[in-house]
């Protein structure tokens, strides 16, 4: 299992975090990975200089929402076996 937590705070929110969850969302189900990719909201990171914080496995990602469908093809395809 595959564990994507995406920050929903003010200042992800702010970047388009909204818009990086729905993508992320319609790409799992478009791959049929929804019993191998959990998404989850989380609040601040810490890392709010940044885009969206997304953390897999303990590192943080930052992704914007036009960049989301590489960020899932490069870090979260590859993940799954």
């Amino acid at each position: 299992m595959v564990n994507v937590s995406i920050c929903v705070g003010s200042a992800c929110h702010m970047k388009g975090s909204r818009e990086v969850v729905a993508k992320l969302k319609e790409l799992v189900k478009a791959h049929q990975l929804e019993g191998q990719v959990l998404l989850n909201g989380s609040f601040c990171t810490g890392n709010c200089q940044y885009a969206v914080c997304v953390v897999i496995d303990d590192t943080v990602y930052s992704v914007r929402p036009e960049t989301t469908e590489e960020f899932f093809n490069n870090e979260i395809l590859s993940r799954v076996s």
